[in-house]
């Protein structure tokens, strides 16, 4: 079922599927939407009940203008949780952008969280990467979508993006219709980003998954990361950035391992 409804001051749209005693919320990554899942959640639905939404300013859900903070994220994250009763704590997974909203949403609210399982999780930029991302979202500002085309993407090449997909036209155009402005406001984001003081204070169950494939956020940056975090257990799968997107059976199966390992069951449920 996907439907809308207002959260935080936001219109968020949201999808559930399955069913079960508990709840997998799944987190996008930056640029994406709740599709991003679906082939993931078509292996999970037997097993598990799962909510996907579009974050503020990606998708169908509303793009509020002025700046984007994390806290309007896990903000909303709560308001849409509260809107749908879910009262019981919940497992997050996000990738990337949506692993960093989850990793502040278990430290603000961990009353709310059950555990974590994170795909190349952000938590923020170097100083030598954040002048090249703040040009890069002027541009995309400037003159849209096709300036992240041009500065990310080549379809002849075998970008990690691409591993395996044929449907590469496709892809150029779902990122050709996202919105300019509310894409360059999650680089700025982005940029202004700092979980170093949160990793620590992690304390559910984690699981932490890399690409071994992955140029964005590399294999060994996300084992630092799972370093930090308490009783993390860290993996590395061959895969790219958006793990979800390119190898969502291999995803699928990580998942079902964690919520067998951790709650003792093939699902929440």
């Amino acid at each position: 079922m996907i439907a809308w409804l207002d959260a935080n001051g936001v219109s968020l749209r949201y999808a559930s599927r399955g069913q079960g005693r508990q709840t997998l919320v799944l987190l996008h990554e930056m640029g994406g939407c709740l599709e991003s899942w679906d082939a993931v959640v078509g292996e999970l639905s037997p097993h598990v009940r799962t909510l996907a939404y579009d974050a503020r300013g990606a998708g169908s859900s509303e793009k509020p203008v002025g700046a984007l903070k994390i806290e309007h994220l896990t903000g909303d994250l709560k308001g849409l949780l509260d809107a749908l009763s879910e009262r019981a704590p919940v497992i997050l997974a996000g990738c990337a952008v949506g692993a960093a909203v989850a990793m502040r949403f278990a430290v603000q609210f961990p009353e709310r969280v059950a555990g974590l399982f994170l795909l190349a999780p952000a938590t923020g930029v170097t100083a030598e990467q954040r002048p090249a991302i703040l040009d890069l979202a002027a541009r995309i500002e400037a003159e849209g979508m096709r300036a992240r085309i041009e500065e990310r993407f080549d379809l002849s090449y075998p970008h990690e993006f691409f591993l395996g997909r044929t449907d590469r036209q496709q892809v150029r155009a779902r990122l050709l219709s996202h919105d300019p402005a509310a894409y360059a406001r999650a680089y700025r984001m982005l940029c202004d980003l700092d979980l170093s003081g949160d990793l620590a204070r992690i304390n559910v169950p984690t699981r932490v998954i890399a690409g071994a494939r992955d140029k964005t956020r590399p294999a060994a940056v996300v084992e630092r990361v799972a370093a930090v975090i308490p009783n993390a257990r860290y993996e590395v799968i061959d895969s790219g950035h958006a793990m979800h997107i390119l190898s969502p059976t291999l995803v699928a199966a990580r998942i079902l391992d964690f919520l067998r390992e951790e709650f003792s069951t093939k699902g929440p449920g």
